[in-house]
């Protein structure tokens, strides 16, 4: 059993210092305006409708952040997040759903309590331990996983440590991997690739 590793003061302050500013990665807004993204705004739409094309009673969406793709999703959803920041403005986009601060690494759920577990730009930040552990719990609770991470590019290596400033002019240094959309399938133990794009990998079990 790999160990387990608690989120460090560090990166819990990080995403509560994100919070008020996530949205804008996704919208092309505040630090991110003017960036050179090909194709960003279209694959971003792409991404959310095929996330509302699919046809599930219940998902889990761990990590879930301001609820940004929660919001896209079908039946019972819950939302859960170790940020209360990111948790107050995702409780607005998901009003009937559940949304709920929780360790992504020991889910508060019993075993095959939704049909789908989801975490979208979570897994691409697991160290090989952190992985293990939390893909078992994944499985355990949902019947079926579906990841959604960033796409390796040319311009970008497999994985790395990046230092990302905040509005507020905070420094945080954040492990990152990008996938090619067969890796990531495969690490899943055999997965369906649901999406393979520029900026964006799907897969699900």
């Amino acid at each position: 059993m790999p160990q387990y590793r608690e989120m460090t003061d560090g990166e819990r302050n990080y995403y509560e210092r994100r919070a008020p500013e996530y949205d804008d990665w996704y919208l092309g807004t505040g630090l991110f305006e003017g960036r050179e993204r090909p194709g960003w705004h279209a694959e971003v739409e792409a991404l959310r409708a095929r996330l509302r094309e699919l046809s599930m009673h219940s998902v889990l969406d761990v990590a879930c952040g301001t609820g940004f793709l929660t919001q896209h999703l079908a039946g019972r959803v819950a939302g859960l997040d170790q940020s209360w920041g990111m948790l107050r403005i995702a409780r607005g986009r998901v009003p009937g759903g559940r949304v709920l601060q929780g360790d992504a690494l020991r889910l508060p759920f019993r075993g095959a309590a939704f049909e789908c577990l989801m975490a979208a730009h979570f897994y691409g930040h697991l160290d090989t331990a952190m992985r293990a552990q939390f893909l078992a719990e994944a499985r355990r609770v949902g019947q079926r996983v579906l990841i959604v991470d960033a796409a390796r590019r040319e311009d970008v290596p497999a994985e790395e440590e990046q230092e990302r400033v905040l509005q507020d002019g905070s420094r945080h240094t954040v492990y990152k991997r990008y996938f090619e959309p067969e890796q990531l399938a495969t690490e899943l133990g055999g997965a369906r690739v649901l999406h393979a794009g520029r900026w964006f990998v799907a897969a699900m079990t």
